[in-house]
């Protein structure tokens, strides 16, 4: 039982985590992620389990024709034969090999328990399920994996049956023994004894498979490899039942950033960001912000007091370069931060500002004071950019137009229910009057509508800008301050997004406020003016 060489880097996305409640894939979706994860360097990719789904049948006649994978195996998952059945005529095993895979991975069960009452047969028989379905592959010019199911309770409940369905299926032909922390319940210390007994008892070569019940999942698998596994499987996101599988993403890059492990090519590190990107937009499923390395929040900073040392050395509060796993440094603009945070977020934004710069001071004097009446510029990088451009300058910059009156009404029974809101306004752009209307599912979208139907005529650099969320919060006065609400709007234009706040007494008017912000931000930003921008960011000030 000659232990295999190489680190063998396992998806199971495509089967383990599409059980996570809420995802849904077609055969198209699981090939657009199967190709996102060979360009990422993945060694073997799960594509689900032929036969037994039709949906995943469909998947692996397709990919013979449709995925030319670089880097990756693509591997087929299954059980072992049935009790009592012979292995050749077992039509699970036979779908094994009609997926025409150079992998595939069987389940087996070592847990004595799941012997008796799941399968419902001997002890023995089991391990004669394992030997004969392994050997049986291995025959037809298969690499085999084997998952062992429930290995931990398994081992904990009866260690010898444990370690023979390991050394069975090893002495059968299974190139690697994936140990399954089926339940999720196992913490650190544990996996890694187990792992270190198993190697030493039976020599066969193990991998680790976790889920995250204990939210250990990642540290379970890291122990796992710390002790001897040379396979790690995972999730794209942790995506899995209950509590989700090991983050793969997080996996690979502690192995290749904290372990010095190689497991992906090291100039493709970069693309780990994008990956995960790219397959949250198939999924239909958010990043989880605070995810390690990938997620948006990952490598954002907040506090005054980081701020200021982020701006002397970014990697004072930085475990490593963002870069090298092709996510950004971003800092929040808040109440909690000071002059440093202002500076930095003004260079992220791309403004040259100068350290002790008095308009960086006005700016963030302004933020507080703004913060204090409910604003919030945390997600409104276009709020504080023309905030940072109007103290830089001295004074607010020209308008290309104005809102002189507006009025919204909402069709239907009162509540927007009923056929949603109109808007209507009077402005004036480049110096000319025009009244302007617009039609929408919410007051926010009427108002949209209304200020294109005005403004895209003037400036068509504006009809590719689009409203793409919006969030309301009704913001608790005091005895010196009235009730407010807030309004958070989203937008993209072309390949860019950005966001915009506004504040009011009324959420119309809040709206209003956030949606004004967008297209001064837009115009500003266009070809022409940008360069006007740039060159009051370079000026001196005040």
């Amino acid at each position: 039982m000659a232990r295999q060489s190489g680190f063998q880097l396992y998806d199971t996305t495509l089967r383990d985590g599409t059980q996570m409640a809420g995802l849904a894939l077609t055969v198209d979706d699981k090939l657009a992620i199967a190709r996102s994860l060979d360009a990422l360097g993945v060694g073997f990719i799960e594509g689900g389990w032929p036969g037994a789904i039709p949906k995943d049948t469909e998947f692996f006649r397709r990919a013979r024709t449709e995925l030319d994978l670089g880097a990756a195996l693509l591997t087929a998952f299954g059980a072992t034969r049935r009790p009592d059945v012979a292995v050749s005529q077992d039509p699970q095993v036979r779908a094994l090999l009609q997926a025409e895979t150079p992998v595939v991975t069987l389940v087996a069960k070592s847990h004595t328990g799941h012997v008796d009452r799941a399968l419902r047969t001997t002890l023995a028989e089991n391990l004669a399920m394992i030997r004969s379905t392994v050997q049986h592959l291995v025959l037809a010019g298969r690499r085999v994996f084997l998952d062992a199911e429930h290995y931990f309770d398994g081992y904990v409940s009866n260690r010898e049956y444990a370690l023979e369905v390991v050394r069975t299926a090893a002495e059968a032909g299974a190139e690697t023994v994936v140990l399954c922390d089926t339940n999720g319940g196992s913490l650190p210390e544990e996996v890694k004894a187990v792992v270190a007994d198993t190697i030493a008892m039976t020599g066969a070569a193990v991998g680790i498979h976790c889920h995250d019940d204990t939210g250990c999942a990642v540290a379970n698998t890291m122990a796992a490899v710390d002790a001897g596994a040379v396979h790690a499987q995972g999730t794209a996101h942790g995506y899995g039942e209950r509590c989700g599988n090991a983050n793969l993403f997080t996996v690979m890059a502690n192995l290749v950033l904290k372990r010095g492990r190689e497991v992906i090519p090291l100039e493709r590190l970069a693309e780990l960001e994008p990956t995960g990107r790219a397959i949250t937009e198939v999924t239909g499923i958010p990043g989880v912000p605070a995810a390690p390395y990938v997620g948006a929040a990952a490598f954002t900073h907040k506090a005054g007091l980081h701020a200021s040392a982020l701006r002397v050395d970014p990697g004072l509060y930085q475990h490593i370069d963002p870069g090298r796993v092709g996510n950004t440094m971003r800092v929040l603009v808040s109440d909690m931060g000071g002059r440093s945070s202002v500076e930095l977020k003004a260079r992220e934004l791309g403004y040259d500002v100068g350290a002790g710069s008095e308009a960086v001071g006005r700016a963030a004097a302004r933020i507080k004071e703004l913060e204090s009446r409910g604003y919030s510029f945390e997600a409104a990088d276009a709020s504080f950019a023309l905030l940072l451009r109007a103290e830089l300058a001295g004074h607010t910059p020209p308008e290309p137009f104005a809102v002189e009156s507006w009025q919204v009404s909402l069709d239907g029974d009162g509540d927007g229910d009923g056929g949603g809101a109109r808007a209507s306004m009077r402005l004036r752009v480049a110096g000319e009057p025009c009244t302007a209307g617009g039609t929408g599912r919410e007051p926010v979208h009427a108002l949209d509508a209304a200020l294109h139907q005005a403004l895209d005529p003037v400036f068509p650099e504006l009809a590719g800008l689009r409203l793409t969320g919006h969030t309301v919060r009704e913001l608790a006065g005091d005895r010196t301050t009235p009730p407010s609400v807030r309004v958070l709007l989203s937008f993209q234009c072309g390949e860019r997004r950005w966001g915009t706040v506004g504040v009011d007494r009324h959420a119309t008017g809040a709206a209003l406020t956030a949606l004004l912000d967008a297209v001064h931000y837009a115009l500003s930003d266009a070809p022409g003016r940008r360069e006007d921008a740039e060159r009051l960011v370079a000026a001196p000030a005040g």
